[in-house]
């Protein structure tokens, strides 16, 4: 099988699940994981034939991708910020949305610092603190370190299989980050957290009701627990990180969040109403409410 013959497998293999372009796109990204050749690589050699251990992990992978598996698990690598994340079932795939709520905070960082005509795209800013809520495979909080290299970052989740990945990202990709198992929605638990001048989180924010309507891929093999919220309090996350950042974070310091584009007016509310100064709704790139910023 040549490196065309297999890229047009992959393709007719997945075409029940995905369009031709996203289908593409699999193919160009499981045949470089098998092998471990640039795309134009494959390209110039488009005529050679997979290795008989090729071939074998090729047809492997295509049967895990028919049973709807996100070819991010097939692979376990997923790329975010720039950077090439492991990643496998016990965390989120890193969404290209949260890449926004990122350049977001760096660019606030940037403009507060006085270094808004650095070409550079990190910045040295030290003395600041920041926690990842909820931080999964790590990629907000390695992100976040790998572009302001000067702060000092926390990190914590629930799931202690999610935090070994996040911790093998955090070594693989050189960020220093502190990690903490906890329980956010436990108030007593999030006391052992540090007072900070930054909080981040993407948290659950899909009320269970939409399950129905979500794709197979991610409602098969996505952590439900990374994704879901009760039908009758979606909100239950940004209560806490708000109740969190009356505690702990400090004066001036700011709460950044991804949210449902659904409930954006309602979770500015719930910021504004539990007392701080501004709170910003911003749209991410689809025209969506997808971020808040708010100012303590």
């Amino acid at each position: 099988m040549t490196f065309d013959e297999a890229r047009n497998e992959i393709v007719k293999s997945t075409r029940h699940i995905y369009e031709l372009d996203e289908a593409t796109n699999i193919a160009e990204l499981l045949l470089e994981k098998i092998t471990k050749l640039t795309r134009s690589e494959r390209v110039a050699r488009r005529s050679d034939v997979l290795l008989t251990s090729e071939k074998e992990l090729l047809q492997t992978s295509i049967c895990r991708l028919r049973e709807f598996e996100p070819v991010q698990y097939v692979i376990n690598e997923s790329w975010f910020a720039g950077l090439r994340f492991y990643v496998d079932r016990n965390v989120l795939i890193p969404r290209p949305e949260t890449e926004e709520l990122i350049e977001w905070i760096v660019s606030d960082c940037r403009l507060t610092t006085g270094r808004s005509q650095l070409t550079s795209s990190r910045f040295q800013i030290p003395n600041l603190r920041f926690l990842d809520v909820g931080t999964g495979s790590g990629c907000i909080a390695i992100a976040l370190k790998n572009k302001l290299r000067d702060i000092e970052m926390w990190a914590c989740d629930l799931n202690d299989d999610a935090l070994n990945v996040a911790r093998l990202n955090a070594d693989v990709l050189h960020a220093t980050i502190d990690f903490v198992a906890l329980n956010f929605l436990d108030p007593n638990q999030r006391r052992q957290l540090p007072s900070v001048d930054v909080i981040v989180s993407n948290p659950p924010y899909v009320p269970r009701n939409e399950k129905a309507s979500m794709r197979e891929n991610v409602v098969r093999y996505e952590p439900s627990a990374a994704l879901f919220v009760p039908d009758n309090d979606p909100l239950v996350f940004y209560e806490a990180i708000a109740a969190f950042g009356r505690e702990k974070l400090n004066k001036g310091g700011c709460i950044y969040v991804e949210i449902h584009e659904d409930y954006g007016e309602q979770t500015k509310y719930l910021f504004l109403s539990e007392g701080y100064q501004t709170v910003q709704l911003k749209k991410d790139l689809q025209e969506k409410d997808r971020m808040i910023k708010a100012v303590n």
